[in-house]
């Protein structure tokens, strides 16, 4: 037996030497460059490319002064709230980082995000914050008193964390918060607590929003203080019903990246997380929206038609007083946007505006009340192009206000004062972004606020009283700066964050600039493109070619700002690849509302046309690019797209890699998908001819496939599916996955290295770089 044992082990030995040097010889062979390592890790594994953003801050008194974090000088890595006189720049710290140490600590408190009373004699901090799904709206909260220093907890004995939405009433006396799916309220000067709903649990979700709510209409924070103080509105969520989406977490932690060696948890099994997720066509959450006095007793409903499970009710808030509620209440197809005024002492509800489309309408985020709450303004699609609307509260026709060919892409201010409607948009160039200004009564044409000289990307936060901006401007090769300017004459004030670390850094890292172009596709359609060439480019050599891609309605990828998520394509660019990008029709570029609802009922036929044609064209006309070498990759609905683009027009593109896509529209959720799609079984040829994996068969190049194991967004239920629809077409495919990472696949330690390193590396084993 011990002889047998001896060569047993030996053979076992030597299996074990063949395997590991097998395995090295393959990993050696897979590497990137030296240059293009050493680049990778300094892109995704310091700090080096982060975008310092400036804040967070508030305006008070209207524009007369802000407030702002800076670093404390007394507590390093702490940070204190300073105010600044906006004309004049006077500087004065108002909370120092030593007053945010609570009783029995040593440091003061991290400071996540912060809100003032409305008197300005009481803030609210925002600190030891933890990730709801997409973000950190759990936490813990604290109240400073500014005369006395008095430094008051927030919830009583409530776990650490757990606490979402704490928001002062009007009078500063008390605040508001949701806890384990409950709705509290606590007086500060005796701090007693007390629990507006009692029903929380599970199931019922109140003042904040169930998975599908939050991901699709960007509800979170689901109550809201009367005018007055008397009163909360809030949503309640009703779940029961809504099929369960489980998710496996095998290595026992739900949401965490477990590491370590010998395994940390031995012994432990496989954890579930369950998620109330609805797929198209399938039952949604029960909504209602109810208002209760902020002393306590019963919720009183508002009358809302329609099944609560086949509409949404979008957006809610107080009319411009006390007694009425505002709702937008769409239907199940989204194609219909009512808004409701709602009394909330009965209930009663009736319409008073309704925004209509034969694809999809859009919300208003915040409504606007003027003349006393009798008009409101509104941005509909309803000539052709996103114009800005004057409603009324007594049901008469809106009144156009902006008018032309081109897009108000968003509302930055209302100056109902001096008369005059803030809003941004770019008429002639859609990669870009400009603040202009119109008359509310529409007289006049729209004026350009941005300087005429700055072209690029343009954001502003415009103060209350529409005399200052808080401004942000970059290129896609100038990292962003933002300072204060008074407004309407752009003066700039004083720079708030110039990010030069930022810009040496990329400087010296991205020495290839983007060029925007056009590209004629036929049938009248143009389309915007990018490019970026490799250093030291040789016109007279071919280079290989890699194609980034989002090409569904929630994201351009073709823009004249600095982005983060052109990082990846900036390194392959150094590597040697020449890197292009388009913009097709149905992406949320402001050209119209044709181009935007083009794909209605069938989203990648239309991204697969508009792609390939794009890119035979910018083959044929610039010999440089390599038709024979093109990859192509993108990012969950990139993702998509990639897939879609490998298996349906392979004679194009030899390499894909899809992180973390949809392969089947089915299986996504309703909101989203129904938006776009219409409901599965009256749009049966549309979701069938959207989904890649009923294409899988034309696969022919290389295909890698990333995907998060803990994806609670875009499953990875999905990508286990068509991988068994191409083991079953016996079609080669690489395979990487991310063990309980998100979406984002970028929780844990060296994940964003390891994911960017792993696309490139793929792409130079596939796609070798070299220019021919």
């Amino acid at each position: 037996m011990n002889s047998v044992g001896a060569v047993s082990r030996k053979f076992f030995l030597l299996c074990l030497i063949f395997t590991l040097f097998s395995l090295g010889a393959t990993a050696a062979g897979a590497q990137v460059s030296a240059d293009s390592d050493k680049l990778l890790h300094r892109v995704f594994g310091t700090k080096d490319f982060q975008v310092k953003q400036f804040g967070p801050a508030r305006w008070l008194k209207g524009g007369e002064f802000y407030t702002t974090v800076e670093p404390s000088s007394e507590f390093p890595g702490a940070r204190d709230i300073v105010r600044y006189e906006t004309a004049t720049g006077k500087r004065e710290l108002l909370v120092a980082a030593s007053k945010l140490i609570p009783a029995g600590a040593k440091s003061p408190l991290d400071i996540d995000d912060y809100a003032w009373s409305k008197d300005n004699a009481s803030l609210l901090i925002f600190t030891n914050s933890a990730q709801v799904w997409r973000q950190k709206t759990r936490g813990d909260y604290w109240v400073v008193n500014l005369k006395t220093g008095a430094l008051h907890k927030v919830g009583g004995d409530a776990a650490p964390s757990s606490m979402l939405f704490a928001k002062f009433s009007p009078d500063g006396s008390k605040v508001a918060y949701v806890r384990a799916n409950n709705l509290y309220v606590e007086e500060l000067a005796s701090g007693r607590i007390l629990p507006l709903t009692r029903d929380g649990s599970e199931n019922i979700i109140n003042g904040t929003s169930d998975w599908v709510y939050e991901e699709e209409l960007a509800l979170r924070d689901c109550f809201r203080w009367s005018p007055d103080g008397k009163s909360i509105a809030y949503w309640q969520f009703n779940t029961q019903g809504v099929k369960i989406f489980p998710l496996e977490y095998n290595l026992g932690e739900p949401r965490k990246i477990v590491t370590g060696f010998p395994y940390p948890s031995l012994g432990a099994y496989p954890s579930i997380l369950n998620i109330p997720y609805p797929i198209p066509g399938t039952t949604n959450s029960a909504v209602r929206v109810g208002v209760v006095s902020a002393e306590g007793g019963e919720t009183r409903w508002m009358d809302v038609p329609g099944d609560p499970r086949d509409n949404y009710i979008a957006r809610m808030d107080w009319a411009g007083n006390s007694r009425e509620l505002y709702l937008e209440h769409l239907n199940r197809l989204q194609n219909t946007n009512d808004v409701l005024l709602a009394d909330a002492s009965t209930g009663s509800v009736r319409s008073i505006f309704q925004d209509r489309d034969d694809a999809w309408v859009n919300i208003m985020d915040d409504v606007t009340w003027l003349d006393g709450g009798a008009k409101f303004i509104w941005l509909s699609e309803r000539d052709g192009w996103r114009h800005a609307y004057l409603g009324s509260r007594d049901v008469s026709a809106a009144r156009l206000i902006t008018k032309g060919l081109y897009d108000v892409i968003s509302l930055s201010r209302v100056d109902e004062k001096d008369g005059w409607l803030y809003f941004i948009a770019s008429s002639e160039n859609a990669t870009q972004r400009y603040l202009y200004r119109m008359r509310l009564d529409g007289s006049a044409q729209a004026e350009r606020v941005s300087p005429s000289n700055a072209a690029g990307v343009h954001s502003y936060d415009v103060s209350p009283d529409a005399h200052w901006a808080f401004h942000t401007y970059s290129r896609a090769d100038q990292t962003p700066v933002t300072d204060l300017v008074e407004l309407p004459a752009h003066r700039s004030a004083r720079l708030l964050e110039d990010n030069a670390a930022l810009r040496a850094n990329a400087a010296a890292a991205f020495t290839s600039k983007m060029e925007f172009f056009r590209v004629d596709v036929g049938d009248g359609v143009t389309l915007d493109g990018c490019m970026i060439k490799p250093p030291n480019f040789d016109p007279t050599k071919k280079y290989p070619v890699l194609v980034y891609v989002y090409g569904e309605p929630a994201a351009q990828t073709v823009l004249d700002g600095w982005s983060p998520a052109f990082y990846f394509n900036r390194v392959a660019a150094a590597a040697g690849y020449l890197i292009v990008s388009f913009d097709n029709r149905g992406t949320p570029a402001p050209k119209g509302r044709a181009w935007r609802k083009s794909i209605y009922g069938s989203i990648h036929p239309v991204v697969v046309k508009d792609q390939s044609a794009a890119l035979k064209e910018f083959l044929r006309t610039l010999p440089y690019a390599d038709a024979s070498r093109v990859a192509v990759w993108g990012k969950s609905g990139g993702g998509s797209s990639t897939l879609n683009l490998m298996f349906r027009a392979p004679d194009l593109y030899k390499v894909g890699m899809a992180v973390a896509p949809v392969p089947e529209l089915r299986l996504y959720d309703t909101i989203y998908q129904e938006r776009y799609m219409g409901l599965p079984l009256q749009n049966v040829e549309g979701y069938r001819n959207s989904s890649a994996i009923n294409f899988a068969e034309g696969l022919r190049g290389s295909l890698l496939i990333v995907h998060g194991s803990g994806d609670d967004n875009v499953h990875f239920a999905g990508t286990e599916l068509l991988l068994n629809r191409l083991i079953e077409l016996d079609k080669p495919v690489d395979f990487m996955e991310y063990p309980n990472r998100t979406h984002a696949i970028s929780e844990g330690a060296g994940t964003v290295l390891h994911v960017n390193s792993l696309l490139l590396r793929y792409l130079e084993e596939h796609l070798a770089p070299a220019a021919k």
